[in-house]
């Protein structure tokens, strides 16, 4: 690379770390669906896909928990990271390089 190339992309990227781009995602919280499966997050409660009520690790645009004894994958960490309003991707300590979508439910949860 010649430094005709170099000096703009440095100060381009310069520029872009001190004016990083706004988080697209509210927040974490709210009714989350995949298929027929749904979890939903209020704060550090959550009703899990499992239908278990509980406390995790919140965190504005996250949340982590263990899956409880009783539904499947028991024991595992589900980890919850919110990509932006429409989307938060869910994976498990199980299976950690396989990503889940999940997007806002349509449909009332009760």
């Amino acid at each position: 690379m010649t430094l005709k190339i170099r000096v703009p992309v440095l100060t381009g990227l310069a520029i872009a770390m001190l004016f990083p781009a706004p988080v697209g995602a509210d927040q974490i919280d709210g009714n989350w669906c995949r298929g027929l499966k749904h979890f939903s997050i209020d704060g550090p409660s959550i009703v899990t896909p499992g239908g278990t009520k509980m406390t995790g690790i919140y965190d504005r645009h996250g949340f982590q928990y263990v899956v409880p004894e009783g539904e499947p994958g028991a024991g595992t960490t589900i980890t919850m990271a919110q990509q932006h309003d429409e989307l938060v991707h869910v994976s498990s300590s199980a299976k950690p390089d396989e990503v889940q979508n999940w997007t806002p439910c349509n449909r009332q949860i009760s």
